[in-house]
């Protein structure tokens, strides 16, 4: 009779833990289904509404919702502004992410050294990412500006760049109906994005070379390696996935930057600091071609998913 009692026990315990566990489970769903469901409003509709409308015929104030195929995609990319988006957009990625994960190592490892004043410098280096980036490119529009701030200095030296108004394209390579290479103008655009967000890389990488252990180091001098080689062969691979990390959160920024180039520089002269965001914004809010402008957000979205879809894998597999 013991035994018997005990079995429906523990039975009973278990259809009331299963019972919970359903109604637990249905209580996280319940809690959680109104953002599911703006989200697949707000953002996959609208999505899938810009996806719809960019290949349509809507380029005027009246609508337009006929198929066009992808007529509007072709004119794109045989633009002339639109192929310097895509330059101006490339070189800035480049030199962009490139800058932020040197200075973001090389600054991360100085203050990994226990020096004097730690929390003054990494609240230094922190601060400009309380900034908005309207505020960044207002400020370094008035340093930059040829004939105020940074260049009052250097003509000191004989030295007077024209920063983001100079037109010129290092080297000047014929493609498509553009020049390529490197728009001088868009070295000032990068100067004052990296100040901004160099200091994302410093807490990346300094909270990664904080939970390497010491004991790592101590083995390697003791096999006789020089603090060079120690973080060339031990510290900068330990800190690979936190390079990936910069990279993804760097290119995200990149590809879709409107505010600091909007404010800082606009368009510019010849298009030399133009990206695709403000395109889109004129083309769309100003000029009424929305299935351009449609085109044209697709087309970023899309640059944005090839750098962010295949990390998004890779941690999901990770992770299982």
């Amino acid at each position: 009779m013991k035994v018997n009692e005990q079995f429906n026990t523990a039975t009973e315990i278990k259809q009331k833990r299963k019972i919970n566990w359903k109604s637990d489970r249905f209580l996280s769903i319940l809690f959680v289904a109104p953002s599911i469901i703006l989200i697949g409003i707000f953002v996959y509709g609208f999505i899938g509404w810009t996806g719809y409308v960019s290949v349509s015929n809507w380029n005027s104030i009246v609508q337009d919702l006929s198929f066009a195929g992808f007529k509007n995609y072709t004119y794109l990319f045989n633009d002339f502004r639109f192929q310097s988006d895509m330059r101006n957009t490339l070189f800035f990625t480049v030199l962009f992410i490139g800058s932020v994960i040197i200075l973001g190592q090389l600054l991360a490892i100085l203050i990994d050294q226990n020096i004097r004043g730690e929390s003054f410098f990494r609240n230094i280096f922190f601060f400009p990412m309380a900034l908005s980036f309207i505020v960044t490119g207002v400020v370094w529009q008035w340093l930059l500006n040829p004939s105020t701030g940074v260049n009052l200095f250097l003509e000191n030296f004989g030295v007077k760049p024209m920063w983001y108004i100079d037109t010129t394209i290092i080297p000047s390579l014929q493609w498509g109906h553009i020049e390529f290479g490197i728009p001088v103008a868009m070295i000032a655009v990068v100067i004052a994005a990296v100040w901004q967000m160099t200091g994302f890389a410093v807490a990346m990488y300094l909270a990664g070379l904080r939970a390497i252990p010491e004991d790592v180091r101590e083995a390697a001098r003791v096999d006789g390696a020089s603090e060079m080689q120690i973080y060339r062969k031990v510290i900068f691979p330990l800190l690979a996935p936190i390079t990936v990390s910069v990279i993804i959160v760097m290119a995200h920024i990149s590809l879709k930057i409107f505010d600091l180039v909007f404010a800082m520089t606009g368009s510019g002269a010849n298009f030399v600091t133009d990206v695709p965001g403000i395109y889109m914004f004129e083309t769309t809010f100003r000029g009424n071609y929305y299935a351009n402008g449609s085109a044209i957000a697709i087309i970023m979205l899309l640059s944005v998913a090839i750098f962010i879809v295949p990390y998004l894998i890779k941690n999901r597999r990770g992770d299982a």
